[in-house]
């Protein structure tokens, strides 16, 4: 039967509005998509959304003399240090994952950080440094670290050592940005700063967000596969973008404080999904020290999803467990 001007017509939905919002933090840039844009002050939101990332980085900086974790790692060992709620429980949740993956992500690495030339005290490897910093590293599990007493809302240092938040102090800035989104009303939408992200609901259409996931290649920007978020976060660590070469020799920033050395394995890159940003990037960077063996038992025991990238002889190989085995 031939339709007529009263059939139902099946028709393209016209595309829900969107914005994005952006700007430059932490050495690198946020961003909001927003879809389904209604009566949402979007300058407003905008400020609001970079004040909730400088508030992160000025509490949480290592390059800023002024920052509240500047001002922790001055303090003499053993003297309580007055610290705000954001960081005290940024804190807390590094301590966390420090005592489940054995050490593997350790927030009290700042030492070893700045002796291989990635802090703010030097750029390129310090031997002198280097042994020094191998001296106080803390044992994983000892008393010597780092206290943290959050209903006085103060933490104090138990051992010569310098704390260090860059595992983890993006991921959080991302959800406090998630944050400032959900206190607008707004309900699609997806934040992001460097390779940490997390979707507020999924699209306007009713359709997930898709994350490109990145391809560890020096040099070059590649898709290695997609991801889609919902309510979710996602974040990734790898040796690929921020190194020195050290005498031909590739070195990766992040530390591995049992080694007393960066990190030194098969892992290109391990990319983690989870409720919140902050605990995306502390396990990525726990796994990405662990290696492809210890990491992945650890992803295993503590039912992370997780997909890491190793590098093999004849190419890269994808290990996935969670929703990264489907």
């Amino acid at each position: 039967m031939p339709k007529t001007s009263s059939s139902p017509q099946t028709l393209t939905p016209t595309p829900a509005p969107r914005a994005v919002l952006h700007g430059p933090t932490m050495g690198t840039r946020w961003s909001a998509t927003i879809d389904g844009v209604g009566p949402h002050d979007l300058p407003g939101l905008r400020l609001q959304l970079a004040a909730a990332v400088e508030r992160v980085d000025a509490q949480m900086s290592p390059w800023k003399p002024d920052s509240d974790l500047v001002r922790l790692n001055r303090a003499p060992v053993g003297a309580w240090v007055d610290l705000p709620g954001e960081m005290l429980q940024v804190l807390d949740c590094a301590l966390n994952v420090q005592r489940e993956s054995g050490g593997a992500f350790d927030p009290c690495a700042g030492r070893l950080v700045n002796a291989w030339g990635f802090g703010a005290e030097r750029d390129a490897p310090d031997a002198a440094a280097i042994r020094a910093a191998r001296e106080v590293s803390t044992v994983p599990g000892a008393p010597a670290g780092l206290e943290v007493d959050r209903s006085a809302g103060r933490a104090r240092k138990q051992g010569a050592l310098q704390v260090d938040l860059c595992g983890i102090a993006k991921g959080y800035a991302v959800d406090c940005m998630a944050e400032v989104l959900r206190c607008h009303g707004v309900q699609h939408a997806l934040a992001a700063l460097d390779g940490e992200l997390r979707a507020v609901g999924g699209q306007a259409s009713g359709a997930p967000w898709a994350v490109a996931l990145e391809r560890p290649e020096t040099g070059r920007r590649a898709v290695q596969g997609v991801v889609e978020l919902e309510d979710l976060a996602v974040a990734t660590s790898g040796d690929y973008r921020r190194y020195l070469d050290v005498g031909g020799v590739r070195v990766a920033h992040t530390m591995d404080v049992r080694r007393g050395a960066p990190v030194n394995n098969a892992v290109a890159s391990v990319t983690v999904l989870a409720r919140t940003c902050m605990l995306a990037d502390a396990w990525a960077t726990a796994l990405l020290v662990g290696g492809a063996d210890e990491g992945l038992a650890m992803a295993q025991r503590m039912g992370l999803d997780v997909l890491f990238l190793v590098r093999r002889p004849h190419g890269l190989v994808q290990v996935g467990l969670g929703r990264f085995a489907r």
